[in-house]
């Protein structure tokens, strides 16, 4: 039935229209076989094969897996890499200081010489794609039990994995596609030695900050440049002064003659998850439950984080980072919110359930394995939420609240009685090299504030009796005073809290000194937290996981069966090389508004405020506007375009993805969707989803006239 299912559902692929063509995210290596007419259709004015092509050239070559998060491309044949600021916006702040503020001026490397290493920055190319299908699932059906068929498929995935590396040297990954009822092989190579070559100031890359992102009319230059360096084979090797800068087999050229409404449209990259197959009583629990509890916590640390990164130049840098990581989600849960209500996604999704359980009837015989998958994916979910909202919150609370808990555990060999001296010793000089790197951007009474104002709102989120039982002691549930003291007590006992007392411990560590580390308040609340969460929460919601993505798999398998025509049955993103398509195009996103399809620099000083972090632009930007010296960049109008929007199918890790016209050039950087298009990771509406990207004329017109960088534009393919 499955390979049966698998035929059925790739061979809808090429019988969409073009309009229907907006929605989904293809696997390259299928585009010959089932895209290639629908490309064409669409506007597409080269071969498939020159997008993806495993023994040859191809556009493929030119993306890449940056950071392990977002997209990247290849725009010059010295190994120049192009992203989003919001990409880079890390390694911007890590090179940042007080003296050398790049967050806030900017920075540009104008030679080779003065580009900056990136420790545990990486850029991952796709070699090859191979359909693995057959070899993972053969012999395995719906009947397997769960636990044979995981145990077989990952020893055969273990077994593929390792003949890629040891005959042909590079890396390889395998991922499961339509919930595993199909496997696919990527065979990788990654490069580890990419420095950074220039950056806007943040007042450009990220203007408008948090109020306007995720939101149209967009006017934020959001890019970055870098360099892949390798040795002198051509091959990744970490940094080196010797390196010397990639020679890619493709890098994209540049169009500078931008783009029009109906103008084809793709981008090639890395989207990182959707869900767009889930059944009501999950979608129910992500919209009703799960996003506004997220919502309702980084509320309060933004609020915290916030007003401290207002009050100094140094609050700024430290928690620059931070803040954009923690906003970033916090804006998209709303929209998400926004957009599934506003298309009445539960109406949809319950409507196609009704139509899933009627065709079932009609053929009870054929389709019976499926009769009951729907009462069972309700019934397991019921028990399941509770550990994922448990497991929700303490990612909330642990990684994107107070910093000293995490940090706390980074020494927890040091509370081991057992280790001998002289072997802790080797650590301690390790964690001072670590510890120095984290306070450079900590700040205790910050951090105090969040813990103070969080953990009631943590405790209150999910059942009591997942509270980890220290934490419920110290703190209370939903009693702010009583937080507000024990915060207090804890960051001013702590050896975490503070860079003095933490190294006057490390400088004078003895044979008793781990009792210090274990009777620790930050210690010992993180430590709680952990042990709760790994003991407790972690192996019930793995086994909810579990049994919900095997009923999922034979629920997708079913919806590909019973319902063939429902529609283009393309697979949920899952990080893996993908491409999307679509128009150039505006949207009506409520009754009596229409938004065009592009912005210029109009709208950037419309908006300037030079009283607000968010709008205040450099004079400089503003000298250039109002002389209207926009070099070769300008349309035939003399306007400087910045943004536009297209309907092309994106999500998260799809930041910094190539956005390239019909004949497969350059002509902008994809990096946000509209507010309501985050809805997009569960249901895809093509009357409301779009994506946003920074018009690549915008980004010339920034590294030549504004920075200056010139040099960098001659690395460049210019498509006139």
């Amino acid at each position: 039935m499955i390979k049966k299912v698998l035929v059925v559902g790739l061979l809808i692929l090429s019988v969409g229209s073009p309009t229907q063509a907006k929605e989904g995210m293809w696997i390259p290596l299928l585009l010959q076989q089932y895209n290639a007419n629908d490309l064409e259709n669409a506007g597409l004015q080269i071969s498939v094969s020159d997008i993806y092509d495993a023994n040859k050239s191809s556009m493929k070559d030119a993306v890449v897996l940056f950071g392990g998060g977002c997209t990247g491309e290849i725009i010059s044949d010295q190994g120049l890499l192009l992203t989003n600021h919001h990409c880079g916006y890390g390694q911007i702040q890590s090179h940042s200081s007080v003296e050398n503020d790049y967050l806030t001026h900017g920075f540009w490397a104008m030679n080779k010489a003065e580009e900056l290493p990136n420790e545990g920055l990486t850029a991952m190319f796709i070699k090859g794609i191979e359909d693995v299908s057959a070899v993972i699932l053969e012999g395995i059906t719906l009947e397997t039990p769960e636990a044979e068929r995981q145990m077989l498929i990952a020893s055969r995935i273990d077994s593929i994995k390792k003949v890629v590396t040891d005959t042909k040297g590079y890396g390889a990954d395998i991922k499961p596609f339509y919930h595993g009822n199909q496997y696919f092989l990527f065979i990788t190579e990654t490069f580890t030695d990419v420095r950074l070559v220039g950056a806007p100031p943040s007042s450009i890359g990220k203007f408008g900050f948090d109020t306007d992102n995720w939101v149209w009319p967009r006017h934020t230059g959001d890019f970055s440049m870098f360099r892949i360096y390798a040795n002198e084979e051509n091959k990744p090797a970490d940094f080196n002064v010797k390196n010397v800068p990639f020679i890619p087999a493709h890098h994209f050229p540049v169009s500078l003659a931008g783009i029009a409404e109906n103008d084809f449209s793709m981008v090639f990259g890395f989207p990182a998850r959707t869900n767009e197959y889930l059944p009501s009583s999950a979608v129910h629990f992500i919209m009703k439950e799960e996003n506004p509890s997220k919502i309702r916590m980084r509320n309060i640390s933004l609020e915290v984080i916030n007003q401290a990164m207002r009050t100094n130049a140094t609050l700024n840098i430290q928690y620059a980072a931070k803040q954009s990581r923690i906003s970033n989600a916090w804006k998209k849960y709303k929209g998400q919110i926004i957009g599934l209500e506003k298309t009445d996604a539960l109406g949809k999704k319950k409507a196609l359930e009704i139509d899933f359980t009627r065709a079932i009837a009609k053929k009870p015989e054929e389709f019976m394995q499926y009769s009951a998958v729907l009462d069972a994916y309700d019934s397991e979910y019921k028990e399941f939420k509770t550990y994922a909202m448990a497991r929700s919150m303490y990612i909330e609370m642990y990684y994107y609240g107070p910093e000293i808990l995490r940090f706390s555990q980074r020494f927890i060999k040091l509370a081991d009685e057992n280790i001998p001296l002289e072997e802790q010793k080797e650590r301690i000089e390790k964690l001072k090299i670590y510890s120095e790197k984290y306070f450079k951007d900590y700040n205790a009474q910050v951090d105090e504030e969040l813990m103070y104002h969080m953990m009631p709102e943590y405790l209150v989120s999910i059942t009591t009796s997942l509270v980890p039982a220290t934490v419920f002691q110290m703190f209370g549930p939903n009693n702010p005073s009583k937080a507000d003291k024990t915060s207090a007590q804890v960051y001013k006992k702590s050896l975490f809290s503070s860079k003095e007392r933490l190294f006057d411990f490390l400088d004078n560590y003895g044979k008793k000194s781990y009792r210090k580390v274990l009777v620790d308040p930050a210690f010992v609340i993180a430590t709680d937290m952990n042990a709760s969460y790994g003991d407790v929460v972690a192996p019930q919601y793995r086994a909810g996981k579990s049994k919900i993505d095997s009923i999922q798999r034979v629920y997708m398998d079913g919806l590909m069966t019973v319902l063939p025509d429902y529609k283009n049955y393309y697979p949920d993103a899952n990080f893996s090389l993908r491409l999307s398509y679509g128009k150039v195009t505006g949207s009506d996103p409520v009754d009596g508004m229409h938004y065009k399809y592009y912005t210029t620099m109009k709208g950037i000083a419309q908006k300037r405020d030079t009283t607000s972090y968010e709008y205040n632009v450099p004079q400089k930007l503003m000298d250039l506007y109002q002389a209207k010296d926009f070099g070769m960049y300008a349309d035939a109008n003399n306007e400087m375009h910045v943004c536009y929007t297209a309907s092309n199918h994106t999500s998260g890790g799809n930041s910094g993805s190539p956005a390239l016209n019909a004949k497969g050039e350059l002509v902008g950087l994809n990096f946000d969707r509209t507010w309501e298009s985050t809805m997009s990771d569960i249901m895809f509406d093509p009357e409301i989803c779009r994506n946003i990207m920074v018009d690549i004329r915008y980004v010339l017109f920034i590294v030549d006239k504004y920075a200056g960088a010139t040099h960098l534009i001659k690395e460049m393919d210019l498509v006139k």
